[in-house]
C-alpha cells in the first residue's frame, strides 16, 4: 500500500468520483483545495517534524496576491497563480529561516506569532486588503477558450491541478530529500552527525510547503471570489493542521482523507445542528484517541490484519530499540 502510484491513482480516483458522491461543485472543489494545502502541511509535520501555525499565512498571502493580480492587472490566469506561489515561497523561506532557528514549543510558538502577525498586518491595511470586509469582486478569468464560470468546469480545472500537485509532492517525498526530511524527523541528530545540513533541508522544506500552500490559497479565493480575512487567520493553521493530522502524517495520500472528511463532515453537522462545532470537536476528541495515525493508518492496520502483515508510513521509523527497521 506504499507504492506511490497505488497512492496516485487512489488520488485520481478521488478526483474522478467527488462529483458522484457530492452535489455542490463548491464543497467538491473545496475538497480538492484543502486536499492541496493538507498535503503541503504533511511536507513540514509528517515529514520534517515540525509543527508549524503559519500555514495560514502562505495560503491567506496566496489568496490576496491572486486578487490583488485579477483586480488591478490584466495579468492571465495562469501566471497569476504561479506568482501566488512564489510569494507562498518566499515568504516560508524568510519565515522558515527565522522560526527554525528554536526547537519544541519556541518553534511553534515563533509561526504563532508570525500567524498573528500577518493577520493584523492584513487586518490593518485595509485599503490593499479590504480589512475585516476581505478583498471582494474577484474576477474568475478563463484559460484562453476554456471558461471556468461553472462550478463543475472550474472543478475539473482544479482537479487537474491537484493531481499535478499531488504527483509533484509525492515526487519529492520519495526523492532523496524526501527521505533525508525522513530522516531529521525522526532523529536529526543522527542526521547532522552524518553531514546532512538539516537547517537547508528544512528551509527548503519550508519553501515548498508555502508555494503549495499559497497556490491552494488562490485557488480558494478564485472559488469565492473574495480573497477573507479568514484565509490568513490563524484558524486557518489549525485547520489545515487537524485535516493534515486527521488523515495521517507522513502519507500524502492521507492529506487527501484528512480535508474530504473534515469538510465534508463540517458541512453534514452544520446542516443538522447550528452548535455543529461541538459534535465536531467530540468527534476529533475520539479521533485523537483511538485513531492517533489517522483515517490512513485505520486503513493500513484493516488491511494489515486481513493480510496478516504489517506496513505504514513509519515503516522507516526506528523500533523501541533505536534500532531503523529494514
Amino acid at each position: 500500500m506504499d507504492k506511490p502510484l497505488f497512492h496516485f491513482a487512489l488520488a485520481v480516483l478521488v478526483a474522478v468520483l467527488l462529483p458522484f458522491f457530492i452535489r455542490s461543485g463548491t464543497l467538491a472543489t473545496e475538497v480538492l483545495i484543502f486536499a492541496i494545502a493538507a498535503a503541503g502541511c504533511n511536507l513540514l509535520l509528517g515529514y520534517t517534524g515540525l509543527l508549524s501555525f503559519g500555514q495560514g499565512i502562505f495560503f491567506g498571502l496566496g489568496s490576496y496576491t491572486l486578487g490583488l493580480m485579477l483586480i488591478h492587472t490584466s495579468l492571465p490566469l495562469l501566471p497569476t497563480l504561479v506568482l501566488a506561489m512564489v510569494v507562498g515561497c518566499v515568504v516560508a523561506i524568510i519565515i522558515g529561516a527565522l522560526s527554525i532557528r528554536r526547537q519544541g514549543v519556541y518553534f511553534v510558538m515563533l509561526t504563532l506569532a508570525f500567524a498573528q502577525l500577518f493577520y493584523f498586518l492584513a487586518y490593518t491595511f485595509s485599503d490593499i486588503t479590504g480589512g475585516d470586509n476581505g478583498l471582494i469582486g474577484i474576477p474568475r478569468r478563463g484559460i484562453g477558450p476554456l471558461a471556468l464560470d461553472s462550478s463543475w468546469s472550474f472543478y475539473g480545472f482544479v482537479a487537474v491541478i491537484f493531481l499535478i500537485s499531488f504527483a509533484a509532492l509525492q515526487r519529492i517525498a520519495t526523492s532523496t530529500f524526501g527521505r533525508t526530511l525522513l530522516a531529521i524527523r525522526y532523529n536529526g541528530q543522527r542526521a547532522q552527525a552524518i553531514g546532512f545540513p538539516i537547517r537547508v533541508f528544512k528551509i527548503a522544506a519550508f519553501a515548498v510547503s508555502g508555494a503549495v500552500t499559497g497556490l491552494a490559497g488562490a485557488l480558494h479565493a478564485l472559488l469565492i471570489g473574495i480573497a477573507p480575512l479568514s484565509d490568513i487567520d490563524y484558524h486557518m493553521s489549525e485547520s489545515l493542521l487537524v485535516m493534515t493530522i486527521i488523515g495521517g502524517t507522513g502519507n500524502l495520500f492521507g492529506s487527501v482523507l484528512g480535508a474530504a472528511f473534515y469538510l465534508i463532515v463540517s458541512d453534514t453537522l452544520s446542516a443538522i445542528w447550528p452548535r455543529w462545532l461541538l459534535l465536531l470537536g467530540a468527534l476529533l476528541i475520539v479521533l485523537a484517541l483511538y485513531i492517533q495515525k489517522g483515517i490512513w493508518g485505520l486503513i493500513e492496520r484493516g488491511v494489515g490484519a486481513v493480510l496478516g502483515r504489517r506496513g505504514g508510513p513509519d515503516a522507516m521509523a526506528p523500533d523501541t530499540a533505536g534500532n531503523e527497521r529494514p
